[in-house]
């Protein structure tokens, strides 16, 4: 029985469940410092800290940053491992946001921003990854979509947040206590690091069958309930695997008492009872080698269509979304209204933020996820229009809302998405580099909303946007694979 046919026999319940929480805080730590630029924006920008354009290149080197970091972390984590991948991002953006709140001046904050950027731009990457290859793919949409709304529940906090410190000074500007707050994802890494399990899937892939074997034996062993199990995790590699296979009895079948295909490693045991204690049995013998995707691959076969959609999917997307995420309190400096009903404006709007995600868990299961990608993208373009013609402040907070709820429920569907259309030997690689060319789009549509929003006006930049997320539903409805409820190793073909 393989790795993948294993973990589908699993049934849901609390590992999984520990496993998204631990794995879904990361993710709240990461959004919570990618949005909290909106809101310091608009107080840098009033408070004279930064100008209009000095703004701007403090949100492009943000992204800039997370091109670089989704580029060498999301692809390097083929290599290093998820959980190393997911830890050290963690623990890279901790460090430097925490250095930006101390920055003396606008240089300072926009080259800090560029290196926390590294940080936080393979981190969602690794954990739509991560997510992926662990969880059975009857749930797999659903869970990833709770990662998601985990993850945007930071927005009203940080929103909140903006609008409470913002206008203080305890010490420091308040702007600064903001980002301290999001710099505390650091105390977390330690708790991760103890509790997270390496993916047995990437374990199989990179010739590791034993440490998947390893890994697996103890969640099945939890998962059916066989004894108690403390649910903390060492990293499993060399003595350290071989200390955890005798602390945990491995459920046997006569299945699994037979040699086993591991990727392009075989694994053989000597036949023992079932019920047999792990350290009882002879350690498993690995023979030959993992199979090691390479970059080329996605340029040939069933993938080549697959990287060029995910490429100019990607590089649209993040127009709509980050166009209306990160400029909406300077949208409405723009048009006159105070820096402190901005803020309060943008916080009645960010409270909506975990009902999109929400929405997502609930029908990413349900509905073909590709035609959920495509209706919401359309969805996005009408709603942004709407708000960027809309004055009265009902209509800026009602179009807002609903902007935000489906840009965050689209948001939910596409990462899901993204994550089912390469093999496991390319996943962080395919998905890493068709998704580094969002945040290098990002980069560039900052300086491009800056330059639309001074020379024509807000409702010109949502035009744009509009055109933008119109693409996106004609790309994905067009070139996209339908992938609902089918096994991870089925879709890579």
């Amino acid at each position: 029985m393989t790795i993948g046919e294993r973990i589908e026999r699993l049934p849901l319940g609390g590992f999984h469940r520990r496993f998204v929480g631990l794995v879904s805080l990361g993710n709240f730590f990461d959004l919570y410092d990618i949005f909290i630029v909106a809101y310091l924006g608009a107080a840098l920008q009033q408070s004279g800290f930064l100008t209009l354009r000095e703004f701007t290149w403090f949100v492009a080197a943000g992204f800039l940053g997370m091109f670089v970091g989704t580029v060498v972390f999301g692809m390097g984590s083929d290599r290093m491992g998820r959980r190393s991948a997911f830890i050290l991002l963690l623990l890279i953006y901790s460090v430097f946001t925490l250095a930006d709140a101390f920055a003396v001046n606008a240089a300072w904050l926009i080259a800090l921003r560029f290196f926390a950027g590294v940080g936080i731009g393979a981190e969602i990457v690794v954990i739509d990854t991560y997510v992926t290859e662990v969880v059975p793919s009857t749930a797999r949409g659903r869970y990833v979509a709770i990662t998601q709304v985990v993850g945007f529940c930071a927005v009203p906090v940080a929103a909140v947040l903006s609008r409470v410190l913002v206008p203080t000074h305890w010490l420091m500007s308040g702007w600064r206590w903001v980002m301290v707050i999001g710099a505390s994802g650091a105390l977390l890494t330690w708790w991760f690091r103890r509790r997270l399990p390496e993916s047995p899937r990437w374990l199989e892939a990179r010739g590791r069958g034993a440490e998947a074997d390893v890994v697996m034996a103890a969640l099945e062993k939890e998962s059916f309930g066989t004894s108690e199990e403390s649910g903390e995790w060492r990293a499993t590699s060399g003595e350290q695997a071989q200390e955890k296979s005798g602390s945990f009895a491995a459920l046997r079948t006569p299945e699994q008492n037979s040699p086993r295909r591991r990727g392009d490693s075989r694994i053989v045991r000597d036949k023992e009872p079932a019920g047999t204690p792990f350290a009882a049995q002879d350690k498993p013998v690995v023979r030959g080698g993992g199979e090691e995707g390479s970059f080329g691959e996605l340029w040939r076969g069933p993938y080549l269509s697959r990287t060029v959609m995910l490429v100019v999917f990607q590089a649209l997307q993040t127009v709509g979304f980050y166009g209306f995420a990160n400029w909406a309190p300077t949208f409405l400096l723009k048009r006159g209204v105070s820096l402190l009903h901005s803020l309060e404006y943008t916080m009645f709007i960010a409270l909506v933020s975990p009902i999109g995600p929400l929405l997502g868990a609930w029908t990413s299961d349900r509905f073909e996820r590709k035609w959920t990608i495509v209706v919401l993208a359309l969805l996005v373009a009408g709603l942004g229009l709407g708000f960027g013609n809309s004055i009265a402040p009902v209509a800026v907070v009602g179009f807002g809302a609903l902007l935000t709820l489906a840009n965050y429920w689209f948001s939910a569907a596409f990462h899901a998405y993204q994550a089912e259309l390469f093999p496991t030997r390319l996943r962080a690689t395919g998905v890493g580099f068709t998704y580094s060319w969002s945040r290098l789009s990002a980069a560039f549509t900052s300086i491009l909303v800056g330059w639309v929003l001074r020379d024509y006006g807000v409702p010109a930049v949502f035009v744009m946007l509009a055109v933008a997320m119109s693409l996106v539903a004609l790309v994905i409805g067009a070139m996209g694979p339908r992938t609902n409820r089918m096994v991870l190793e089925e879709i890579a073909g």
